[in-house]
């Protein structure tokens, strides 16, 4: 069992036994329930790796936005700038 989980199995069973529950079956279910909880439960060194991960994921979302609102304000000014000089430059047919 991962040092990060505490489980008393003595305190389980003997609370199984008071209930009614035979020495080997509080015994496997022990045994079962430390399975379950190695199999099911993160980590502290589990959530790291997850933690890292999406930093790092997070950071590349920030480059892809900052980069399409750079494109983004780009290609408005030139359309501001088109528009501008368009328009003061007369209007055709006019």
């Amino acid at each position: 069992m991962p040092t990060e989980i505490a489980f008393d199995t003595h305190r389980f069973v003997k609370n199984l036994t008071a209930s009614g529950f035979t020495v080997a079956q509080a015994e496997a279910l022990a045994h079962e329930q430390i399975h379950l909880l190695e199999a099911n439960l993160a980590t502290k060194s589990d959530l790291a790796a997850v933690k890292s991960d999406l930093e790092v994921r997070i950071e590349k979302v920030r480059a892809d936005l900052a980069r399409w609102m750079l494109t983004g304000w780009v290609a408005q000014t030139g359309v501001l700038a088109t528009l501008i000089w368009y328009f003061s430059s007369g209007m055709p047919g006019g």
